[in-house]
């Protein structure tokens, strides 16, 4: 996730802290939300106008809006960091376990079971499978930048933090599109596979080339300083373009959200499960496996976040503005900080319990 973390590739452990941006993020989404809506209802055809604008189905507002908010995000990711994987190897294997062979296939399960199933009733029939598919896409790629917060509010050990992101990122690069694809079609959703693979091209190996490009630049030039110096004068448009970017999703959203607001709430389940569900079981592997601590805390936390920013890049790029799939990413920006601040309590509130049975 690309909310700003300033001294996210710094070593040295100090006091946890939390910036008001991403403190306050469920409050910022809930204002983007009436925001878009009223626009949308205002304004239709500036919203029709913008959703126009494509080339081979790639929204290119969004697509500038999303790379303002991944390549800084990206920026801050260190893959030399992957020399140092041997250090914390269960941590490691029990985190890629969790992203790679559970979370996604867990949140289609959950998708399919609740979506597909339960809250069929009170849904509307059309954005079933979309909504399913939206799901899928926020579950298929671990978060990235949000994780240092999250690390440093565990006490988690950097180096392996680090370390982690930069192999989830590598794996991302080559697994994305593939598990996506995978799950999309045993829910019988027709894959569009020209577009999945152009959104990872846009929205991941692009930026992750360009961001790494601009770091090796500007720490040859200035080292570390230089680098912290770039991140924070791009903390403001970062920010600017994660908020326009929700105000669109829901100026296109909006008559459908009014006329089903209960929409989000059912959406919400399912996330909230698969958080719990997978964070939970990052944390008991890690204990079963004599992980110290600072290593299970960031590896649950790592375990449980999307790579929201993505998902929604994707969404619109396979479904739409106006699809359900657009719609159940964004609901994952709306209860992000909330339940990840609960697993952060959680973690900390067991220490004793895990210490006391970690090998």
């Amino acid at each position: 996730m690309s909310a700003p973390d300033q001294a996210a590739t710094a070593l040295p452990r100090r006091k946890a802290t939390m910036g008001g941006f991403e403190r306050y993020l469920t409050l910022w989404v809930a204002l983007c939300i009436l925001a878009g809506i009223g626009l949308g209802a205002v304004l239709p055809g500036l919203f029709r106008a913008l959703g126009g604008l494509e080339v081979a189905r790639v929204n290119i507002p969004v697509a500038l809006l999303i790379w303002l908010m991944i390549v800084p995000m990206l920026l801050r990711v260190d893959f030399g960091a992957m020399a140092q994987v041997a250090r914390h190897w269960r941590g490691i294997a029990v985190t890629l376990g969790v992203n790679w062979l559970v979370k996604p296939f867990s949140m289609a399960l959950l998708g399919w079971l609740f979506i597909g199933g339960l809250f069929r009733p009170w849904l509307p029939e059309g954005q079933i499978d979309s909504y399913i598919a939206g799901l899928i896409l926020l579950a298929a790629a671990p978060c990235t930048a949000m994780v240092f917060v999250w690390s440093r509010l565990t006490d988690g050990e950097p180096n392996f933090t680090l370390s982690q992101v930069a192999l989830n990122d590598a794996i991302m690069v080559v697994a994305f599109a593939p598990v996506v694809g995978l799950l999309l079609g045993l829910s019988a959703i027709t894959v569009p596979w020209d577009t999945l693979l152009l959104s990872v091209v846009l929205y991941i190996i692009v930026p992750v080339i360009a961001a790494q490009l601009w770091r090796r630049a500007l720490l040859a030039q200035g080292g570390e300083p230089a680098l912290q110096r770039v991140l924070q004068k791009l903390q403001p448009p970062s920010l600017l373009a994660l908020l326009a970017t929700l105000v669109l999703l829901f100026g296109f959203q909006g008559r459908q959200i009014l006329d089903q607001p209960l929409v989000i709430l059912l959406l919400a389940v399912p996330i909230l499960i698969q958080v719990y569900l997978n964070a939970g079981l990052a944390y008991l592997l890690n204990r079963q496996c004599g992980s110290p601590h600072n290593v299970a805390g960031p590896s649950a936390l790592i375990g449980a976040s999307n790579f929201f920013e993505l998902a929604v890049a994707a969404a619109i790029s396979l479904f739409g503005f106006e699809s359900g799939a657009a719609l159940a990413t964004v609901v994952g920006v709306l209860v992000e900080v909330p339940v990840m601040l609960s697993v952060v309590h959680l973690v900390m509130a067991s220490r004793g319990w895990y210490e006391r049975g970690a090998k």
